[in-house]
């Protein structure tokens, strides 16, 4: 919940020329609701999508007041949406079941779909980091079709580690990836794992993108506060020319 209007497109302009080369990711962004289109307009044609930072689990038109559905933020410009980030969890009561409803809903408007999935501090050191990761895996991704788990991102992020300046180890972080890698293949096949996306999540940052990226099974980053200045977002896009 940062940047007005005027502040989002100020950043967004900020970021376009920095990555306008960067071909080697997919670079997204997530601005607040009420600046989704007017940032979409001024990034058409660049290399920068625009996901939302949640949805709802409808995707029809009704008497749901407050409610986004994934098919208006299509219409706003968005391609990809986050579903079940961690704070959405902890203080907004979301679940396995209604991130597995907004997944839904997000794929059927034809939307990319980046499910959060990461356990607390006291989950893991009671060693149950892996059981729940894939309690959250088995509950959010049910159902789901290779096909669909084609347009699925999934993002570790370890609560723990979230805007606390902590930062999981690139050992710890690959162990997790590697774990939900395996989850994916028993769940929907060794191709789909193969090919699926998992991001790391939790105070990434430029001067740790490089060694986090170097990990097998990380294959990019959800960047909460370093992506509110364009020039540090710039960075961590561009690890591999800073190097």
């Amino acid at each position: 919940m940062y940047k007005l209007i005027g502040e989002s497109v100020e950043t967004t302009l900020a970021l376009k020329p920095l990555v306008a080369n960067s071909s080697h990711c997919e670079v997204v962004i997530a601005p607040v609701f009420t600046a989704l289109k007017t940032v979409a307009d001024r990034l058409e044609g660049s290399n920068i999508h625009v996901a939302a930072q949640d949805c709802a689990v409808q995707n029809d038109f009704g008497a749901h007041t407050g409610e986004v559905t994934p098919s208006m933020l299509k219409d706003a410009g968005c391609s990809h949406v986050i579903i079940g980030h961690s704070e959405r969890r902890q203080y907004y009561g979301e679940t396995d079941e209604s991130v597995n409803r907004k997944t839904r809903a997000a794929l059927g408007a034809g939307l990319t779909s980046i499910v959060c999935v990461g356990e607390h501090l006291a989950e893991r050191e009671a060693e149950n980091a892996e059981s729940v990761v894939s309690g959250q895996l088995a509950g959010g991704l049910a159902g789901l079709t290779p096909d669909d788990m084609e347009r699925i991102i999934i993002a570790y992020e370890p609560v723990w580690a979230i805007g606390t300046g902590k930062t999981a180890t690139p050992e710890q972080a690959q162990e997790m990836h590697g774990h939900i890698r395996r989850e994916v293949a028993r769940s929907h096949g060794e191709k789909v794992a193969d090919g699926i996306r998992i991001l790391y999540g939790g105070s990434v940052k430029p001067d740790n993108i490089g060694e986090l990226m170097a990990m097998a099974d990380i294959d990019g980053a959800l960047v909460g506060g370093a992506s509110l200045e364009a020039e540090s977002f710039a960075k961590i896009v561009n690890y591999r020319a800073s190097a």
